[in-house]
């Protein structure tokens, strides 16, 4: 029978089997992908190579630098987060040898003013005023940062240690400068902590459970992909925040870039993804990245905490610039290895397109079958016969997605308790959809770059910072450190005796 004897239910039924064939197959691809992360985990647990040590908050906010530090934080229309941000972040931070720059636009006056109320007095903020006017890239500002902590280091006549990375809406750890510190000094060229997202509180159902799946997302991520990465071996993508990299090994980073005929730079100014292509250009050189995953005595993990989009636009802005620049563009600048282990890691991260489509399929097939059952039941339609590969395949595809919802809601919940756990769970759909519209997107913007559109900082807004939400905790926030709507002046390590606004405002 030819496909045009066919009639309209048949060729639906046809239509139907071969998308429950591809859609199966790739679903039971990837799902594989996910167990052979399960069980390299499991291995490293059982073995005792995936603890998490608990170490004394107090002793490492007062850990003495082995060296000077120094914090990125680009910022582009960050005026209602920024003096919350940083001086949360000066307060928890009490050591001398930090400075904190601050990189901000000419064309951004509200942002300046609200970083210059952060911290009166405090010399330890440096507001480095970009020569451009913005939004540029967070990629092009970060590098207008570096600029300016090479020509501090010419002006002390000293090199910094290290440098960490964040970004304007992050609530830092009072420990985390410590324990980044120590991974450094003892010959980390790259340490990257965890990140846990807090969950979603206020604004309606949508937006509190599109706040809120960014926390199983990380918790899998931060406590079982990221030290599996670690324990093999292959090179890990830098967060962005919660990122300390060795004065060396950006320096070597530099050299690397410039001896390809590259700006002598960090970052590709046209990046969309700067943090990830940290990691791994670190590793290409050399490096040592490892992940650092450590608890206070009170048990909570030492880690960057932030509020995530809650805006259905907002949230599919951030992951399709994430797809974008890990997928598509970290395709065409990093490329491929000749180690298995990191083509495979690779590989996951560059899935997103592909997963959208078949996610995208998945739920066409849906459609289709409910369309097909209701054709069944008006006497339309023949069953729906199955061949035994396609019933087995099915099978599979059923236990591998009991499989998955059981780990996400374990790891959910070992960070976030039960009921966060089950929410995870049944949070799967709307997490599927936001990235199926995501990589669309992402793919219909790399198009675009390709077609010459240049690029520029698709930001997310912010509209509130952690520390001022309601029933956040934040461990060991220093006792001298109180969350109001507007935040007292904080006490100065290094306030100079003659007193003044110390707050250095660079433009060279």
């Amino acid at each position: 029978m030819t496909l045009d004897e066919l009639g309209f239910w048949q060729v639906l039924a046809l239509l139907q089997h071969e998308l429950l064939l591809f859609a199966a197959v790739f679903f039971l691809i990837g799902a594989l992908d996910d167990i052979a992360v399960d069980a390299l985990w499991l291995r490293l647990k059982l073995r005792g190579r995936a603890t998490t040590p608990r170490l004394d908050r107090d002793d490492l906010r007062a850990r003495r630098l082995h060296g000077r530090a120094a914090v990125f934080i680009p910022a582009w229309s960050e005026a209602t987060v920024i003096r919350e941000t940083l001086a949360h972040l000066l307060a928890a931070w009490p050591q001398a040898d930090l400075r904190v720059y601050l990189g901000c636009y000419p064309n951004d006056p509200a942002t300046m003013a609200a970083a210059m109320r952060a911290a009166p007095g405090d010399d330890r903020l440096r507001i480095v005023l970009h020569e451009r006017e913005g939004p540029s890239t967070k990629a092009d500002c970060l590098n207008r940062l570096y600029r300016a902590l090479c020509a501090d280091e010419q002006r002390l006549g000293e090199s910094f240690a290290m440098i960490v990375f964040h970004d304007a809406e992050d609530m830092v750890d009072p420990a985390a400068l410590g324990l980044l510190d120590l991974a450094i000094a003892r010959g980390a060229d790259c340490a990257q902590l965890p990140v846990e997202p807090l969950v979603q509180r206020e604004g309606g159902f949508l937006a509190r459970h599109l706040g809120s799946h960014y926390c199983e997302e990380f918790a899998e991520s931060h406590g079982k992909a990221m030290v599996v990465r670690d324990a093999i071996g292959a090179a890990l993508p830098a967060a962005g925040v919660g990122c300390a990299v060795s004065r060396d090994a950006l320096e070597r980073l530099c050299e690397r870039r410039a001896g390809s005929g590259q700006e002598a730079a960090p970052f590709n100014a046209d990046s969309l993804t700067e943090d990830y292509e940290l990691g791994l250009g670190i590793a290409e050189c050399g490096g040592d990245c490892r992940f650092v995953r450590a608890r206070g005595e009170d048990g909570r993990l030492i880690a960057t905490r932030a509020l995530f989009p809650a805006r259905l636009d907002h949230v599919v802005r951030q992951k399709t610039r994430w797809i974008h620049g890990i997928a598509l563009q970290g395709w065409d600048r990093i490329g491929w290895t000749d180690r298995w282990l990191e083509i495979w890691m690779r590989g996951r991260d560059r899935r997103g397109p592909l997963t959208a489509l078949v996610l995208a399929l998945g739920y066409a097939l849906l459609a289709l079958t409910g369309v097909l059952w209701t054709a069944q039941a008006l006497g339309l339609a023949g069953p729906l016969t199955l061949t035994p590969l396609l019933e087995a395949l099915l099978i599979a595809n059923l236990a591998t997605f009991a499989w998955r919802g059981a780990w996400r809601f374990a790891f959910t919940a070992r960070a976030y308790g039960a009921g966060e756990g089950l929410r995870a769970v049944l949070r799967i759909p709307l997490a599927n959809a936001v990235a199926i519209i995501a990589g669309r997107r992402a793919v219909t913007a790399y198009a675009r770059t390709l077609a010459g559109r240049a690029i520029e900082w698709d930001k997310t807004p912010h509209a509130a910072h952690p520390a001022f939400y309601p029933g956040v905790r934040t461990p060991g926030r220093p006792p001298h450190f109180t969350a109001t709507r507007s935040p007292r002046r904080m006490p100065n390590p290094r306030a100079r005796q003659a007193g003044g606004d110390a707050s250095g405002l660079a433009a060279s």
